[in-house]
């Protein structure tokens, strides 16, 4: 075989452990539960949260999913939208420290939403739909623990929660950021006037979320893709100039 067939051979089978790495990277990323939008301004009313479900094993289904809503700063007026094939299970808990609206107090909020009866299987995910009425002014973000049970009985804990200035866990909980409310956004967190209606009131964030996600996604495997093909073809004119190299001594 010609040393250039060699070189290029070697280039190649860099550039595709390399790439194999990067699409693992990803993969590993993209099965993690994930809270959209990831973003919600402090204090927004009625709203949706859409809590994204993959599953993540090659033999087994999700058949149970557990999402824990923090009591330290609740989230007022929860309702679930009905999953077709799914039972939800609502729990609600007293609250400590009871919340003042213009509504009158709120002693008592939800705690824990169990999903229970369907599947979601290998390769597939599932979106469990929140409306909720008020979401917290006195906080930078929500934590929701989830836990997800398969059908082996395997029980994936999502509820690790980031350090700044640390990696990501390998089980992160999936966390909704709280920023200050604009003046040129509505009552619920999104841009525009606030409609009342938690279901036309999320759908401007959502896919606002879904397109910058996708976005995102593109990008950074577009990147990475380069990458992969400068490191390729760097390693290849690296490899034919020291064989030019070796001939002319």
């Amino acid at each position: 075989m010609s040393p250039i067939r060699t070189t290029l051979r070697r280039a190649g089978l860099v550039a595709a452990l390399t790439t194999a790495g990067v699409l693992a990277a990803a993969g590993a990323a993209f099965a993690h539960v994930t809270v959209h939008p990831e973003t919600y301004a402090k204090g927004a009313t009625d709203g949706v949260l859409t809590f994204r479900v993959p599953n993540e094993e090659d033999t087994a289904s999700t058949t149970k999913v557990q999402v824990f809503l923090p009591t330290d700063h609740p989230v007022l007026g929860v309702l679930v939208t009905p999953q077709e094939g799914w039972t939800a299970q609502v729990t609600t808990t007293k609250l400590k420290t009871p919340v003042k609206t213009d509504d009158g107090t709120i002693t008592e909020a939800v705690s824990e939403i169990t999903w229970t009866g369907g599947r979601i299987r290998h390769g597939q995910y599932q979106d469990f739909n929140v409306a909720f009425g008020q979401l917290p002014d006195d906080t930078d973000q929500l934590s929701f623990k989830t836990l997800q049970t398969y059908s082996d009985g395997n029980v994936v804990r999502w509820i690790e929660e980031a350090k700044k200035g640390a990696n990501e866990p390998e089980n992160p909980a999936p966390v909704l950021t709280l920023t200050a409310q604009d003046a040129g956004k509505g009552s619920d967190g999104t841009s525009g006037t606030a409609s009342g209606s938690a279901s036309s009131s999320s759908s401007a964030p959502a896919a606002a979320d879904s397109t910058s996600s996708s976005d995102s996604t593109a990008r950074g495997l577009g990147i990475a893709g380069l990458v992969v093909g400068v490191l390729g073809l760097a390693a290849a004119g690296y490899t034919l100039a020291r064989g030019r190299g070796v001939r002319s001594e």
